[in-house]
């Protein structure tokens, strides 16, 4: 009896303090609405993701300074949604992605902007940066880079072609399960997914499924929606389109390799305000003299900016000719980046700065 009635007890505080977040949930939107009606009035952004990456960072510290009782790592989904669903009284968002809907695109872009925005799923990458240039969507996101894969060099070139900037990036861990209707793998008698995800838990099928037919798909979704209506079905998939299309998870991390990530890019038509902790990246080319890779990135060195990545592709235009993507660390707006920039475009036939956003947090 004493147990129960502390039970209670302690339930009715909880009850309290939820009511008094709810009020204070409802006193921040009234406040994101006042800040919405002064951007419109003066045109100004209604998205800086600088400006909610030093919201993350602060509240991340705050929390560990009060002890972190809650968990630090969830402060940064719980108040990606809070931040969402306010910045969505001020305007309606829409953001493109590689769909169709679950796939890893669209799990990014939600990490990205959370669930109050407009999601709409397109068939191609191209069809991304379209959707933006006809106005249909604010953002657009994309992959760029996986750690098994490597480049998705169709993004890097479609970068290059079409007027828009980076203006983030996500870090997705790519974890591939075994989902279905019916949660007694035993029954399974085929299952259905996107040959690289095959190829990623071919090891874990043959060993654990023998008998189940293997069915290619064209994306590990539209599997995940083929077997929500096959009760001898399963689909290799991600613990989003399981939640989703109310599937179970009947086994947990099949594919092989431990470490897989994709990087995806966030794009758009606008250049963002520095947010303390940016990266920067830029599309050259090269003359044709010894030497000239050393002599176009010397600036670089010049004004201590560290480069983080470099990556050649086919420029399209003649045969052995290659453009370079780049990354640095720091903002354009930060003069050492700007006079850095400026001396490398002189030194090369095409130079494109791509965009400078806010790092994705560490993984």
């Amino acid at each position: 009896m004493e147990a129960n009635r502390e039970l209670e007890r302690l339930r009715q505080e909880i009850d309290r303090i939820d009511e008094e977040i709810l009020k204070l949930l409802n006193r921040r939107a009234r406040l994101a609405k006042q800040v919405g009606s002064i951007k419109k009035k003066n045109r100004l952004p209604i998205y800086v993701p600088s400006r909610e990456q030093k919201i993350f960072e602060r509240l991340e510290k705050l929390n560990r300074e009060l002890g972190g009782d809650f968990p630090t790592d969830y402060i940064r989904p719980v108040f990606r949604e809070i931040i969402s669903a306010c910045r969505s009284t001020e305007e309606s968002m829409k953001v493109a992605y590689l769909g169709p809907k679950a796939t890893f695109t669209h799990l990014a872009a939600m990490e990205h902007f959370g669930q109050a925005v407009e999601h709409i799923p397109v068939s191609t990458i191209k069809d991304v940066f379209d959707e933006i240039i006809k106005g249909k969507a604010d953002y657009g996101v994309v992959p760029v880079e996986n750690t098994i894969e490597g480049i998705v060099n169709y993004t890097l070139d479609l970068l290059v072609d079409y007027p828009l900037k980076i203006t983030g990036e996500v870090i997705l861990e790519i974890s591939l399960h075994l989902i279905g209707i019916n949660p007694n793998k035993e029954e399974i008698s085929k299952v259905y997914s996107h040959r690289h995800a095959f190829a990623e838990c071919r090891d874990w099928l043959s060993k654990n499924l023998p008998q189940a037919q293997q069915i290619e798909v064209d994306s590990t979704a539209k599997a995940a929606e083929i077997a929500k209506d096959d009760y001898e079905a399963a689909a290799v998939a991600s613990e989003a389109a399981a939640n989703i299309y109310g599937l179970h998870i009947i086994e947990r991390k099949i594919d092989k390799h431990p470490q897989n990530y994709t990087r995806f890019l966030v794009i758009g038509k606008e250049e963002l305000p520095p947010s303390g902790n940016d990266k920067t990246t830029f599309v050259f080319s090269l003359k044709n003299e010894v030497g000239a890779l050393y002599k176009t990135l010397e600036p670089l060195y010049k004004h201590g900016i560290n480069m983080t990545k470099i990556e050649s592709r086919p420029s399209r235009k003649e045969a052995w000719d290659y453009v370079f993507f780049t990354d640095i660390e720091g903002h354009v707006s930060d003069e050492k980046i700007r006079k850095a920039l400026k001396e490398l475009e002189e030194k090369t036939p095409f130079f494109k700065i791509l965009g400078s956003y806010p790092k994705a947090p560490q993984t």
